[in-house]
């Protein structure tokens, strides 16, 4: 069973810098290809960013090119999001989860963290 935890949102100013964390318990961590994903008022969630179970391999949303980098340490079981140059529109909650098995089967998500872009 997996636990998530995760932090480091915030109220930032456009063309502000965050970076998130998602701390993981669980020894299928290491294991498992992981994502962030945001869900903003009203829309639905999606998938900004994910990355293979060795942390060699990432892929982006076309939005986020360039400006979000994700990583992880599997040695801490976290996640990480660093996100630059933000936008107001990406105004959302931010969550971690599986990669290719979002909910982990069991429709399992963490609170998420709320990232509040404004001026």
């Amino acid at each position: 069973q997996v636990q998530l935890v995760e932090s480091g949102g915030g109220l930032v100013q456009p063309g502000g810098s965050l970076r998130l964390s998602c701390a993981a318990s669980g020894t299928i961590f290491s294991f498992t290809g992981m994502g962030w994903y945001r869900q903003a008022p009203g829309k639905e969630r999606e998938l900004v960013a994910g990355i293979s179970s060795s942390g060699g391999s990432t892929n982006y949303a076309d939005s986020v090119k360039c400006r979000f980098t994700i990583s992880r340490d599997n040695a801490k079981n976290t996640v990480y999001l660093q996100m630059n140059s933000l936008k107001q529109e990406e105004t959302a909650v931010y969550y971690c989860n599986s990669r290719f098995n979002p909910g982990f089967g069991v429709g399992y998500w963490g609170k998420g963290t709320l990232v509040t872009v404004s001026s």
